[in-house]
């Protein structure tokens, strides 16, 4: 246990740190490979927190002696999330109905942080790309700890395979084959989706059917195979096991429509994606991310409902 005159230390230490300013300038990697890796803002600042600490808990002789403090402190935070997600597994068998990746505003759109506080330095804002996409995130669900982090340190952050083996514990060809792996899983999971302004047009049209109550124009937006997936945690309302068929999903969403309480449907960026987010008594309270394939259809639609993961929606 640290008492306060340790604290203290600590603290000055960090003030005279003359290398104070490089190291916490690797926060947002740090944010972005932990959002990445786990799916979860929350825990991407806990694993920023603990990598943190971790560096402050060396004597200053440690730390100067560190020649790539930046490369420290990414192989530090990628062994914790492997850790994270080596148990995630467990901790996901008792959570009630679907766990959904934690979903993420367009950075101009971003109101407050991962607790609901104040506003988050833009310095410390996920960069939007594929591969924070819903669908990209999902199928990293099924991938494991170690092809996640071989995948996301190689084909994200272009780490070579040498340096991805001494953060994973394996040989570099063994790292080779664990991305390779995941690239082929991710590329039979996932469409290919259409450039964006196409996409927005999609869920656009979707948006005015649902408000419109048209089963008709839902069934034509909707593939037929599609799915539904919702994720209240147990604390709000949401459908507990996934929807399968456009004919089941478009009769679903026109029950909630009828059935809802007044609230606006507003088009929002959901992980850099067009997507919808619903607005009741200024709350956000669900939002949805789509997967649309190349022919205009929806293939899949995420829709996020645990208050605990839209703490970034939220008005300040």
């Amino acid at each position: 246990m640290t008492t306060p005159r340790e604290q203290s230390q600590r603290q000055a230490e960090e003030q005279h740190d003359p290398g104070l300013e490089t190291i916490m300038s690797e926060r947002r990697q740090l944010l972005n490979l932990g959002y990445r890796l786990l799916g979860s803002l929350a825990d991407a600042e806990d694993v920023v927190q603990e990598t943190y600490t971790r560096w402050y808990a060396m004597s200053p002789e440690r730390r100067e002696a560190v020649e790539s403090p930046g490369a420290w402190l990414t192989t530090v935070a990628s062994r914790v999330c492997l850790n994270l997600l080596g148990s995630a597994r467990s901790r996901r068998e008792t959570y009630v109905g679907e766990w959904i990746p934690e979903p993420l505003p367009d950075p101009a759109e971003w109101i407050a942080g991962a607790g609901g506080g104040a506003g988050v330095d833009p310095a410390d804002r996920i960069t939007l790309d594929e591969s924070v996409t819903m669908a990209f995130l999902v199928v990293f669900e099924s991938l494991t700890p170690a092809e996640r982090v071989a995948f996301v340190l190689h084909d994200v952050f272009r780490y070579p395979f040498a340096e991805v083996a001494e953060i994973v514990g394996r040989s570099p060809a063994a790292c080779r084959q664990l991305a390779s792996s995941a690239r082929r899983r991710i590329a039979a999971r996932t469409e290919v989706s259409p450039d964006t302004a196409r996409q927005a047009g999609v869920v656009r049209r979707f948006k005015a059917a649902w408000e419109a109550q048209d089963i008709e124009a839902l069934l034509g937006l909707l593939d037929p195979g599609a799915t539904a997936v919702s994720d209240g945690g147990g604390r709000v309302v949401a459908h507990l096991l996934p929807v399968e068929g456009a004919e089941q999903i478009a009769r679903l969403y026109l029950t909630i429509a009828r059935l809802a309480p007044p609230r606006t449907i507003l088009e929002r960026t959901v992980n850099g994606l067009p997507g919808l987010v619903i607005e009741s008594q200024g709350r956000i309270e669900t939002v949805f991310a789509f997967e649309v394939a190349e022919d205009d259809r929806i293939t899949r639609i995420w829709a996020v409902r645990n208050p605990d993961k839209l703490q970034p929606w939220q008005l300040s």
